[in-house]
């Protein structure tokens, strides 16, 4: 038997070196730099699958082009599926799976990571030191025991997170409709309505999915009901957070820090050199001038268990589509028939 032709596309270095460790004679690769997007679909002629990222869009077109090469599955290598028309691949009997639960601490880790870098101001340190500048002011930072932390959705991110966070001594609230009620109480976790988060939480750590209804749920008015000094951390999907309602929020001290993994416009610029050009985006260009605001490029997941484990995942259910297998539990997006 042939192997499966896979087309895999926006990868980068780390993602090759990964996947041709797992898909070693076990598939046909061919490997684009680029994103995928409708005009470029031609070039997977005769493929079987593709494997795509964050950044690629799988709009209506996009799919029909891959379905019309003879494409017949599209494999997500990543947690995030609001990038591709789930109806339409449903219309075209195209498969889509994705990749869950890669690492759930990667995610959770870096979070906490940019929490503890913005609030010691880490970061800023690191650079006075390698200028011979051993002065400590304006570093002055604050405990996290004893403060409170809002974590919005409780999936394995969010639990990962939540249970860090306890481990600094910090009062813990959760928001989840679908919160483990068991898990929470194991931990500590006081489960409660979003209403309190804002109300009551002195850090707030977004890890939730983009839906039509979670889009931008930080904005002006949630910002509004939010401690004053607020700290919002973002390692989820750039659209969960109003940019420009978050930099109003900066500007009068409403909100006092923030930690951003994701950007809602971060498809032109994230994953790649921009060093020495001016940025055209206004709004990223603002941020990155507030001191109390720390970016990082979409990298939470970047370790390399995350990355073997995506890579894992993500050639077991090609290899199972193609042999007319199940797929890996809770993997499947849409499941086409053979």
């Amino acid at each position: 038997m042939s192997q499966p032709r896979v087309a895999f596309f926006d990868t980068k270095p780390y993602d090759e070196e990964c996947f041709d460790r797992v898909a070693a004679g076990r598939l046909d690769v061919n490997y684009f730099r680029f994103a995928l997007k409708a005009d470029l679909a031609g070039v997977v002629k005769d493929t079987f699958a593709v494997c795509a990222f964050v950044h690629d869009r799988l709009d209506r077109a996009c799919l029909q082009s891959l379905h019309d090469q003879g494409v017949r599955m599209v494999a997500l290598r990543c947690a995030g599926f609001n990038a591709i028309d789930l109806e339409a691949s449903r219309d075209l009997g195209i498969t889509v799976t994705r990749v869950p639960a890669y690492s759930p601490s990667a995610v959770a880790e870096h979070a906490v990571a940019m929490l503890l870098t913005l609030v010691r101001s880490t970061h800023r340190a690191y650079n006075r030191i390698r200028d011979h500048n051993f002065s400590l002011a304006g570093l002055v930072g604050v405990d996290l025991a004893g403060k409170t932390v809002g974590v919005i959705g409780c999936g394995k991110i969010g639990q990962k997170a939540a249970q860090i966070f306890r481990g600094f001594e910090m009062r813990v609230l959760g928001h989840d409709p679908n919160a483990n009620t068991k898990w929470a109480a194991a931990h500590g976790i006081e489960l409660t309505d979003i209403e309190t988060i804002w109300r009551e939480s002195d850090i707030i750590s977004l890890h939730l999915p983009l839906f039509p209804e979670t889009e931008y749920l930080v904005r002006a008015e949630t910002i509004a009901r939010m401690k004053r000094g607020v700290i919002v951390i973002n390692t989820s999907r750039g659209k969960l957070v109003k940019t420009d309602d978050l930099i109003a929020g900066i500007r009068t001290g409403q909100i006092g820090g923030v930690c951003l993994d994701v950007y809602e416009e971060e498809d032109e610029y994230f994953y790649r050199d921009h060093s020495g050009l001016i940025l055209d985006d206004a709004t990223l260009a603002l941020l990155l001038t507030f001191p109390n605001v720390l970016v990082t490029s979409h990298q939470a997941f970047l370790t390399r268990e995350a990355l073997l484990q995506i890579a894992t995942t993500t050639v077991e259910n090609i290899l199972a589509a193609a042999e007319g297998r199940a797929l890996l539990p809770g993997t499947a997006l849409v499941e086409a028939g053979p």
